[in-house]
């Protein structure tokens, strides 16, 4: 992101009124500037501390307006830009509250726009000093799953509420011995009073732990360990690092950049981002904000890996748009810059594995997650995980599945239960 002393925001605006005349405004409206002319509104201090529109892109305007707007006349042409607005680093500081509030704090208030979206940030170097990144990224999260040169494939313990800890520890037991790398909680299981985080780590590590000196391999087991209150989620941590665990999940929306910011100073573990809630900030093409920017306030917190959906996932994003937040997610923010582990995710099994492959440029530096992908195979856990593994060795050797599959029997039943683009929950 180079050497800027200032903080680029780019805006998608969109306006059946003058786009020139609306970026001004926004950067006007997030520094200095108010409704009336201020007596302290200097122009020394405007040359110091406001904000400046750098550039404007003309993209293709539409007919419909992305949000109704009653005042536009009958038959208005709604203009689109992106805008590139420079905020001084020296108005701001690295705060990352204030800096989101810079992002969207009055920008949606504004009157005029029948869209805006945030599409892009660019950060200088002060940030990386003021921040600590990821703790384990992909070296460490190797590190401690023991594996090497293929990609870390992980499952999930469902069904997602209901289970009590020794059923819970059960399907643990299955997906240990057939020989899974991850396995964590469903995002929506917290602590509730039928399976406690206390109760439910006392009945799980211990399985986690025989298998690790039974075979030297310790699954790497991610506890829901969010909580509103900072204090309380330490608590949850200490209880899972006190009982030789290594990993959490962090619903990072729901316990926000504070609550991250106190846990990765603290923390031991490492940190799983479950990003759920980000589609009320992105679904609608014309508002909101891009994962590319989103993904970087939490990158900067300490996120050891974060969650992105993946190729024909059962949710409504795009494949494109998986490949985008792929990229995203692994290009350094600055020189030297950790990446968080990029989680493919969301109806996953094998036979997403050549399309992943190609995609995102051939690598293996991924955290593959699959819930019924693996859990729902024909021959069981163990023979999912199996496929899974054989989908991923056929793609990295450029093997059709199909033909591998002749040779490779959990593969084949896979293909046959899960094929024709059948999404595994």
């Amino acid at each position: 992101m180079g050497t800027m002393s200032v903080i680029r925001m780019t805006y998608r605006i969109e306006t059946a009124g003058d786009v020139e005349k609306l970026a001004a405004k926004i950067a006007s409206d997030q520094s200095t500037g108010t409704f009336v002319s201020l007596p302290g509104e200097t122009p020394e201090l405007k040359a110091r501390v406001a904000a400046r529109v750098a550039a404007i892109r003309p993209l293709e305007a539409l007919d419909v307006p992305s949000i109704p707007d009653p005042s536009a006349p009958v038959g208005a042409i709604y203009r689109r830009a992106d805008v590139d607005i420079d905020f001084p680093i020296e108005a701001i500081g690295t705060d990352l509250a204030a800096l989101m509030t810079i992002t969207i704090g009055g920008v949606y208030s504004i009157k005029g726009f029948s869209g805006i979206r945030v599409a892009g940030m660019q950060l200088p170097e002060a940030f990386t000093a003021a921040y600590p990144g990821p703790q384990f990224g992909m070296a460490g999260t190797r590190r401690l799953t023991g594996v090497v040169d293929r990609p870390v494939i992980g499952s999930i313990v469902k069904p997602a509420l209901g289970l009590r800890p020794p059923e819970s520890a059960e399907q643990v037991r299955e997906l240990v011995e057939a020989e899974v790398d991850f396995i964590k909680d469903d995002e929506k299981l917290a602590s509730p009073a039928y399976s406690s985080l206390e109760d439910r780590v006392k009945a799980i590590m211990p399985v986690i732990l025989d298998h690790e000196q039974k075979t030297g391999k310790k699954v790497m087991y991610a506890f829901g360990i969010s909580h509103s209150d900072p204090d309380e989620m330490m608590r949850n941590h200490d209880i899972v690092v006190r009982a030789g665990g290594n990993a959490a999940v962090i619903n990072i929306n729901s316990v926000g950049l504070g609550g991250l910011s106190f846990l990765r100073k603290r923390s031991h573990l490492a940190l799983h981002a479950h990003r759920n809630g980000w589609d009320i900030l992105t679904r609608h093409p014309g508002l909101g904000m891009d994962f590319e920017v989103y993904q970087q306030f939490w990158r900067l917190l300490g996120i050891d890996q974060f969650q992105i959906n993946g190729i024909r996932a059962k949710y409504w994003e795009s494949d494109e748009s998986f490949v985008r937040s792929f990229q995203a997610v692994t290009t350094p923010l600055f020189e030297g810059d950790v990446c968080p582990v990029p989680v493919v995710c969301s109806g996953q099994w094998g036979g997403q594995a050549p399309d992943t492959y190609a995609r995102t440029g051939k690598t293996v530096d991924l955290l593959y997650l699959c819930g019924g992908g693996v859990v729902s195979h024909p021959g069981g856990p163990a023979a999912g995980v199996r496929a899974v593994r054989q989908a991923w060795e056929a793609a990295v050797e450029g093997v059709p599945l199909e033909a591998y599959a002749r040779e490779h029997r959990e593969l084949a039943q896979s293909l046959q239960k899960f094929g024709a683009d059948a999404a595994a929950s």
